[in-house]
């Protein structure tokens, strides 16, 4: 099975272009409530959209989903899920949640007006996962491994996937019953990047890992006021990914204990390097 593919987007076009090249869902992201402050110097996604970019994207869409991301559950979530469903979200994800409460009042919330999905990335929420697991009315999960490389302390966001952390809690989530996939990738063919998109397709295969969002590294330095050159790159990069998956769908061990050990080589340097640089 292909992995399903996420793509973060307020711009309707640009979200067109992905739905027509085989992305599956359309991510607006509307969390804001104390990301800056987590993030702090960390090169990440840091949106500006709206409730209504979810009005002006969701009426467009044939084949992709509207996934939408809100705040951390406070007393004002239940607004703001309200909202959120209204303006077409068929997916919604809950981020920074650290008790099994925050998951329940959530799930209660949405009442099966849509799909939910949790973003399991605190210490606190893997502490707690397996009594989250036990609450109805979960669709999947997905590790979100920057917040929670930071949850940890560690240095280098992937060092969740080479230290084990990451096997350990797809297997948990597996074993629920429920799909799951964690972090993001870049473009297949790319060598500038510390951790290549090659090595990571092939990790989510070993794992039984579904999903996986298209990150900013995917188009690269694709302006994106150039349609054109939007769908060019689409085309080329969706196209190198779902042929370099047909590879990684007939893999043998030997090749995912390779890849395990070229990843942890990488992911060993790069940390090395953030520690000598500051």
């Amino acid at each position: 099975m292909a992995l399903k593919l996420m793509y973060i987007t307020n711009n309707p076009e640009v979200a067109l272009i992905a739905e027509k090249n085989g992305v599956d869902r359309i991510w607006v992201d509307l969390e804001s409530e104390g990301k800056e402050e987590r993030q702090k110097g960390q090169n990440s996604v840091k949106s500006n959209h709206t409730i209504k970019d979810i009005e002006a994207i969701a009426p467009l869409l044939t084949t992709s989903e509207m996934l939408v991301r809100i705040n951390p559950w406070s007393e004002r979530s239940v607004k703001e899920v309200n909202r959120v469903i209204r303006a077409g979200a068929e997916l919604i994800m809950l981020p920074m949640w650290k008790t099994t409460e925050e998951v329940e009042r959530f799930v209660r919330c949405i009442n099966g007006r849509c799909k939910t999905i949790l973003l399991l990335e605190t210490k606190e929420a893997v502490e707690c996962l397996d009594d989250v697991l036990k609450i109805p009315g979960i669709d999947e999960i997905h590790i979100g491994l920057n917040d929670l490389h930071l949850s940890y302390q560690l240095t280098f966001m992937f060092e969740l996937v080479t230290n084990g952390m990451v096997e350990y809690l797809i297997k948990k989530i597996k074993k629920a019953g429920l799909p799951c996939g964690f972090g993001g990738i870049g473009k297949i063919g790319r060598t500038d990047l510390p951790v290549k998109a090659e090595m990571l397709v092939l990790k989510h295969y070993s794992l039984g890992s579904t999903r996986v969002i298209l990150s900013q590294a995917f188009l690269g330095n694709t302006k994106l006021d150039n349609l054109e050159e939007v769908e060019t790159v689409f085309c080329e990069n969706i196209k190198a990914l779902r042929k370099f998956e047909k590879y990684a769908a007939i893999a043998g061990e030997d090749i995912f204990i390779d890849n395990s050990k070229e990843l942890l080589y990488a992911v060993n340097k790069r940390v090395k390097e953030i520690n000598i640089n500051g």
